[in-house]
């Protein structure tokens, strides 16, 4: 007998003994008489609970685990129970002495019966778990900051798991009206301000920040505050990286550099991005890389009918097409190896697999080795983009998006202004576009956590015990989490002003000798020096995202803007295309770059 069909029967009879003790409790001393009363309706009742106890499967649950939810669909179920045998106690009448109380004081009675029993085993077991774990070690003594629902929630959770080795103590909750209420049976010991006195108090050694749609300065203000009182400090997740908003303790984790740096959530239209995305044939170009990678899984919660994942790197495509296998099996996932500068290659794909949407992220964007060589950047993020734009023209695809920088504005270095003609060749692609079509460009600033950037540096520089490294002291740079530059880009496809060059909101400008410093901080690293090197060549002091000659338009949503490139000439671009294409066959660096600064009228480049 399985677990499952055990619960099932000792549910079954404690809903039968249910009706039973209705009868004792009604007439007490006169039970003699009608013994076979209440066998007759016991054994009609039988049926009934069968086919309830089937259909809301309250057996299934697990026990240990029952919560409130599980408790309201026992009194549903017993209430639906209660109200047929009331319909039915007319014609048993007829037949058996049946009071009409005995149908109510039994649906009270299984109420009652079938949550004890499970609440009992909840506690004999959370007991044994507790007995348990502390013959093991002493757990964590946790302060929980933010009395809200992710911190009730998580609270709930650490009570029925000892297990994990973390026992709540109690909250901390910069809401004044909330202090010295008690929720899920702890306290809520004050505000932040108080927090030394509440770890004196109840003896805790970790904090764990329960507060998913708090910006980057309050968990940055916790951080600190736990770092004085000599608390560890953990966090739940940020909204953008919870799946389906549920708050667990398996989510805990030490506070990294994309916290001290999130921003408020950011509404997202999902009906919008759902309208272009539900049921089509997307394709993903770039799909093994960070931004490419993140894109194709926030596309899956938009229920495609099918994943196309194109990339040069065989690892990286492997990696993201079995994690979408795992995590999406009813999705068609298909994973390509393909180079965007193989147009041949390209035309199988698109004409094999006819996606209807396209996200094109495929691109070289390190800005100091696309200095070293230029006509890689030619090639790939360039004259690749043609290719890709040039075959959503032929097949008809409906949405185009293109995955820009903040670097193409006003730039300085090859990387940039390739990608400055790339946003140009997309353009001139929308100019050609059918109705209907719709192909637009998605601009934004360094992205946390992406391969080659900040973060990842400096995290191996302090394993290497330093030191850190930063071109300039008054260096800054706009930031986005992945998650949250992923979701933007697919609302920005929403949009569909075919030709736009939209622009997200990117927040205040960081300092990187800033972030240097709240990276060995949050490492813990000791004697880790800072030192500056200079700045690289085609390096930007600080990034723009909108050049002098572009005007700002804003869109129905409002963390994303849109800017209209100044037009180029269709022979002329064709002409620059051409040009370009041969000085990067022959090599010719310099001839790339006199190419580049003289295409683009706000460019800063070291010709």
């Amino acid at each position: 007998m399985t677990s499952a069909t055990g619960k099932f029967l000792l549910d079954l009879f404690v809903f039968t003994l249910a009706a039973v003790l209705a009868y004792v409790l009604r007439l007490d001393d006169a039970l003699g008489s009608v013994d076979l009363s209440i066998l007759i309706y016991a054994l009609v009742g039988l049926p009934l609970k069968w086919l309830a106890l089937r259909y809301f499967r309250v057996s299934r649950h697990i026990w240990r685990y029952v919560t409130f939810e599980d408790l309201s669909k026992l009194a549903s179920m017993t209430g639906l129970v209660t109200l047929a045998l009331l319909l039915l106690t007319p014609v048993l009448r007829l037949w058996i002495f049946v009071p009409w109380s005995i149908p109510l004081i039994e649906g009270v009675l299984a109420l009652a019966l079938l949550s004890g029993l499970r609440l009992l085993v909840r506690w004999r077991l959370g007991r044994r778990r507790r007995r348990l774990s502390t013959h093991a070690q002493a757990p964590d003594r946790v302060l929980i900051a933010g009395a809200g629902d992710a911190g009730r929630l998580m609270a709930a959770e650490l009570l029925r798991s000892p297990e994990k080795g973390m026992e709540p103590v109690g909250f901390i909750d910069d809401s004044a009206e909330k202090t010295g209420m008690v929720l899920v049976g702890l306290p809520v010991l004050g505000r932040l301000s108080h927090l030394s006195q509440a770890v004196e108090d109840t003896g805790a050694t970790l904090l764990v920040i329960a507060m998913p749609s708090a910006g980057g300065q309050i968990i940055r203000q916790y951080v600190n505050a736990a770092r004085t009182a000599g608390l560890q400090a953990r966090t739940v997740p940020g909204l953008y990286e919870l799946m389906g908003g549920q708050v667990t303790t398996n989510q805990l984790r030490s506070v990294s550099v994309e916290d001290l740096l999130r921003r408020a959530p950011v509404d997202i239209d999902q009906d919008s991005i759902s309208h272009y995305l539900k049921g089509q044939t997307v394709l993903v170009t770039g799909a093994g890389g960070s931004i490419g990678s993140e894109l194709v899984r926030q596309l899956s919660r938009f229920r495609p009918a099918r994943l196309v994942l194109v990339g040069r790197g065989e690892n990286s495509i492997f990696a993201i097409e079995q994690e979408m296998k795992r995590e999406w099996p009813d999705i068609q996932v298909t994973a390509l190896i393909a180079d965007v500068r193989n147009p041949s290659r390209l035309e199988f794909i698109f004409e094999t697999y006819r996606p209807g949407v396209v996200f094109h992220a495929a691109a070289h964007k390190h800005v100091p080795l696309m200095e070293a060589a230029p006509s890689e950047a030619v090639h790939n993020n360039i004259l690749g983009t043609r290719n890709v734009a040039e075959l959503c023209l032929k097949y008809g695809v409906t949405r185009l998006v293109n995955i820009s920088t903040d670097k193409a504005v006003n730039p300085t270095s090859v990387m940039g202004a390739s990608k400055r003609i790339a946003e140009m060749v997309i353009a001139d692609a929308a100019s050609r576009a059918a109705a209907g079509q719709a192909f637009v460009s998605v601009r934004f600033g360094n992205v946390l956590g992406s391969r080659g950037s900040v973060v990842p540096t400096f995290l191996q520089q302090i394993q290497l015990g330093g030191p850190v490294t930063i071109t300039h002291p008054d260096m800054t740079r706009y930031f986005m989490t992945i998650p949250e530059a992923s979701r933007l880009v697919l609302q920005a496809g929403g949009l569909a002003d075919n030709g736009s060059v939209y622009l997200l909101n990117m927040g205040e400008p960081v300092k990187i000798a800033d972030l240097a410093r709240d990276v060995i901080r949050l490492t813990g690293a000791q004697d880790i020096e800072v030192v500056f090197s200079g700045m690289r060549p085609g390096e930007k002091l600080y990034e723009e995202l909108l050049t002098s000659g572009e005007d700002v338009i804003p869109t129905s949503h409002t963390e994303i803007f849109s800017a209209r490139l100044q037009q180029v000439q269709p022979g002329q671009l064709t002409c620059l295309l051409a040009d370009l294409s041969a000085a990067a066959g022959h090599e010719d660096a310099r001839a790339i770059r006199t190419l580049l600064h003289g295409a683009i009228h706000e460019s800063q480049m070291q010709v």
